[in-house]
């Protein structure tokens, strides 16, 4: 399988390597007088630049300008794939402070797959529940189970382990690399930019954006960022408290004058948030007041770490993709902090374009294939968007909704349907694509059948062989034994492609499922069987 990968790329860079070659020929001068007048242009171009820096070329399959953790996650799970992915980072050095900490159980899969989830596990702290405070004394806690657990996590950690991984891969993070200008053309994407060095000129096949809110390549390539502010102050503190609630848990106070979440972290910090007025002080004394008015009584602050506020967005970009340019993480998306949604998102988006990205450079996958990343992850963006409106409606509710909001949770949690949503919801279980030639929504396995619908994930059926990338193909059951034969004959064509288990366990039928562990096709009808094969005949070479 390895060697025919191989072959597969070098046959790719070789064709790549005459395309360009005949291009260039194409643009040569065929004269004398024609060479030496571009000569002198070029001569001169380089003579007036700005501190008479060298502009240097390079080329490279796959650009990624970003190395915060969705880049260095892209830039990991390409090197895995066998594309050796260039990384380029502004800042000097790598990223500090705990931002974003929590990971949910779909992100912990992707880092099972890179390789880091057991150092991840060792250096953070497992969530085993949710505890919402009601105000009158009533808890309701909703246990989230082995497949919906979150791990609480500093994001510099995160970074740190991503990027010990990059370069056990053989990669290294290219920093103090400003990117000026990004153009892109039909064949490649351009890419000029300020280095320690000098002015760079770097050429890629293709471009992975991951450089933040701000994102300098989304600005260049002038695509808007959609949406709109959200009119709410945010408070976040971070340090030592005494009297805290149990530390295996995310607390809510849902209090009838205001919210306030504590979530412990690794150690014995915590971290405290809520949103509050713009002129709410950023002291000690004004931490505290917080937990005072809007917690259960008895915790005191022993030390503060940080404390500050922030306003968020709720925008989209307008385009996910430009031509060979792809935007991922909060340079495609961003939304409140509430739920813990924004890291995750972003490392989804990485999931979802790194193994299709990889099979297109390899040869292993159609360029078609590509064409799937936007819809896919606009519709997951939208989806996470919507819920983290939703959230800051409930959590910023005033007095008399609150009644309302903490009858009805009451209510649901009694009846046992609060955990059973709510809980896969937070984990980003029930994301779901729509139609498109890498399946999503194009068939539909009824739920009478007990298997997932086509453009869901199943947090039994998601997980995969760790460092096999290719399609899998499940018969279960009692499926036909025609369907086990085809399942069997399919995988023998494409065997760097596609695997095939038949598990006796479960309602009869089969699954088609992506490397990226989303159901692809499912049904078992031989109807339902002839979409699947043409479903695969769509993506494979």
């Amino acid at each position: 399988m390895t060697q025919d990968r191989d072959d597969r790329r070098e046959q790719h860079r070789e064709r790549d390597r005459h395309d360009r070659h005949d291009r260039f020929r194409q643009d040569e001068p065929h004269d004398r007088d024609e060479r030496h007048a571009a000569d002198t242009a070029h001569d001169q171009a380089a003579h007036g630049r700005a501190r008479g820096a060298q502009e240097m070329t390079d080329r490279t399959a796959v650009l990624i300008v970003g190395a915060g953790p969705v880049g260095l996650a892209t830039a990991c799970a390409l090197w895995q794939r066998g594309v050796p992915a260039r990384i380029v980072e502004a800042q000097d050095g790598p990223q500090r402070g705990s931002r974003a900490v929590q990971l949910h159980a779909p992100t912990l899969r992707i880092f099972r797959e890179l390789g880091i989830l057991d150092e991840a596990g060792r250096r953070g702290l497992r969530i085993r529940s949710n505890q919402y405070h009601l105000a009158g004394g009533r808890t309701l806690k909703i246990g989230l189970g082995t497949l919906n657990e979150p791990l609480m996590l500093p994001q510099e950690i995160t970074c740190e382990l991503l990027e010990q991984r990059l370069t056990e891969l053989g990669g290294r993070v290219e920093r103090g690399v400003t990117v000026t200008k990004v153009a892109g053309y039909d064949d490649a994407v351009t890419v000029h930019a300020d280095g320690p060095e000098g002015e760079l000129r770097i050429e890629a096949d293709w471009l992975v954006a991951a450089d933040g809110v701000r994102s300098r390549v989304r600005e260049q390539l002038g695509i808007g960022f959609e949406g709109a502010d959200v009119p709410v102050t945010f408070l976040l503190a971070e340090g030592t408290v005494a009297g805290r609630p149990a530390d295996d848990a995310v607390h809510y106070f849902l209090g009838l004058g205001g919210s306030v979440v504590f979530a412990s972290m690794p150690g014995d910090r915590v971290r405290i948030s809520a949103a509050v007025p713009p002129e709410h002080p950023l002291t000690r004394d004004g931490v505290q007041s917080l937990l005072d008015e809007r917690g259960p009584g008895g915790l005191r602050i022993r030390s503060l770490d940080t404390v500050n506020n922030f306003s968020s967005q709720e925008r989209i970009a307008a385009r996910l993709r430009a031509g060979r340019v792809f935007l991922v993480g909060d340079a495609a998306h961003t939304h409140s902090p509430l739920g813990g949604q924004g890291l995750n998102l972003g490392l989804q988006d990485m999931h979802n374009l790194t193994w299709k990205l990889a099979g297109v450079v390899n040869g292993t996958l159609r360029a078609a294939v590509l064409d799937t990343y936007e819809p896919e992850r606009r519709a997951a963006a939208e989806q996470i968007v919507a819920n983290t409106h939703r959230f800051l409606k409930v959590f910023t509710l005033g007095p008399a909704a609150a009644r309302v909001r903490n009858t009805v949770w009451g209510t649901l949690d009694a009846a046992g349907v609060l955990g059973r949503w709510f809980a896969p919801l937070l984990a980003g279980w029930q994301v779901r694509y729509p139609a498109g030639p890498a399946g999503g929504g194009r068939w539909t396995a009824p739920a009478r059948r007990g298997l997932p619908a086509a453009g869901t994930r199943s947090a039994r059926w998601a997980a995969s062989p760790h460092g096999d990338d290719r399609f899998r193909l499940l018969t279960i059951g009692s499926a036909g034994l025609a369907h086990v034969r085809a399942a069997e004959e399919l995988a023998a064509r494409h065997p760097g492609l596609l695997s095939h288990r038949h598990t006796g366990r479960g309602a009869p039928g089969f699954l088609l499922l992506r490397p990226d562990g989303y159901v692809a096709a499912g049904g078992a009808t031989s109807a339902e069987w002839a979409e699947l094969e043409a479903l695969f005949a769509a993506v494979a070479p």
